[in-house]
């Protein structure tokens, strides 16, 4: 293992300040979720499933909008899209606070159909920023800071409630979105690299380029996100149980320090890694995890491997998904991998929430860990058929042809 990797991606200008900004972005953004669900529940003087419903109106506004601004970014580019979703979000946070609940989930679904594209314009832009053979280490980057901001915007959304209140919250939040498009606004990073065409070019059918490989990636990130959703309300449920409910940021703490570590391991290492590889892992790491509820702190243990890959995993499939689509539809193919994300998360939580209910805390882990399993088992097939033959010259063995490219083959043999 050896810092070079990331000496020579951050030696590529202008990633360090799309990193940079990035992570302030995204602190607001990974708010938003909490801060809806205290303003409904403090508020309004709501119950927890009408804060679940507003949420589920806001993600699935981001699933269907994600793939769609995504499009326009690679038809129109960049500022015009981040001037109509930055005025859309100003509306939305502005008025939110004065909306019942009626009113308040179409609102939800529009602004999460107007969200800041953050999450898949840095990745569009890592992938023009950095050559290909440099990506890995930058989209470990990517993924290391977007742990940052998971770990920073929650805390701080709950902080603000508590201290001051939802409502407060709510413009704060809007506030720093606001923000944060403007400053994307300004730095306005590239979205196609030096050697590719830029403004508008022919649109490329979608059979040309969503391609079987590619829908393999989409279906794995899902999966991996729907461990990672189920995994975060299994800790709660496990740790709610055994009496020991007040560690639960202890514990959320240690699993994402280890996803820190694990994805600065990935970035290092002067290996490649199949996206099908690391999620099967994470999955299979996963099911275990809740034997571990008898102690806090035995949690954290049996938590460190799979947390060790949650970085990993999101850095891989994102690097796949840069290299398997065409540039001029990168946006689109990088807004339906944030789309495969969010819906990942939005079905984990409530597959593990029922399992609990109807079961035991431990029964969280292991059923959304399955459910991750099969799904990489799922696409497995789809992927075989495209491993590379090995190549020989007639007078020796066969010899395997060299390629930097994880994505050239997503089967865990990838080396």
């Amino acid at each position: 293992m050896t810092l070079t990797p990331y000496r020579q991606a951050l030696a590529q200008p202008g990633l360090r300040a799309l990193l940079l900004v990035a992570v302030l972005a995204r602190i607001p953004l990974t708010a938003t979720g909490v801060t809806l669900t205290f303003y409904v529940v403090l508020e309004l003087g709501r119950g927890y499933g009408a804060a679940g419903l507003v949420g589920a109106a806001s993600v699935a506004g981001t699933a269907i909008g994600s793939p769609l601004l995504g499009r326009l970014v690679d038809r129109r580019g960049l500022r015009p899209v981040v001037a109509v979703t930055t005025v859309v979000e100003a509306a939305f946070w502005v008025s939110a606070p004065m909306l019942s609940l009626p009113l308040l989930l179409p609102a939800a679904f529009v602004a999460g159909l107007f969200a800041l594209p953050v999450f898949s314009v840095v990745r569009q832009s890592i992938a023009a920023l950095v050559p290909t053979e440099r990506r890995r280490p930058a989209y470990a980057l990517d993924s290391m800071s977007m742990e940052l901001s998971f770990m920073i915007g929650p805390a701080l959304a709950v902080a603000l409630a508590t201290a001051v209140s939802p409502r407060v919250t709510l413009w704060a939040v809007g506030a720093g979105i606001v923000g944060a498009g403007i400053v994307l606004w300004l730095l306005d990073p590239p979205t196609r690299s030096a050697g590719e065409p830029v403004g508008p070019q022919p649109r490329v059918p979608r059979r040309q380029w969503l391609t079987s490989r590619l829908l393999a990636v989409f279906a794995v990130s899902a999966a991996a996100t729907l461990v990672l959703g189920g995994t975060d309300v299994a800790v709660v449920a496990v740790l709610r149980a055994g009496g020991e409910v007040g560690w639960t940021g202890a514990v959320l703490t240690a699993w994402a320090i280890a996803s820190l570590i694990g994805g600065f391991a990935y970035g290092a290492v002067r290996r490649s890694f199949s996206p099908l590889a690391l999620a099967a892992l994470l999955s299979l790491c996963t099911i275990p995890v809740g034997l571990g509820g008898g102690h806090w702190w035995l949690l954290c243990l049996t938590l460190l491997p799979a947390g060790a890959l949650c970085a990993p995993t999101i850095a891989a499939t994102a690097d796949a998904v840069s290299r398997l689509a065409p540039a001029g539809v990168r946006g689109e193919a990088m807004g339906l991998h944030g789309s495969a994300t969010t819906v990942g998360i939005a079905l984990g939580a409530p597959l593990a929430g029922a399992v609990i209910d109807a079961s035991v805390p431990l029964w969280g882990f292991v059923v959304t860990g399955a459910v991750g399993l099969l799904v990489t088992l799922a696409v497995l097939p789809v992927v075989l058929p495209h491993r590379r033959p090995p190549a020989t010259d007639g007078t020796g063995p066969a010899v395997a042809p060299a390629t930097s490219d994880p994505a050239a083959d997503l089967t865990p043999a990838t080396p």
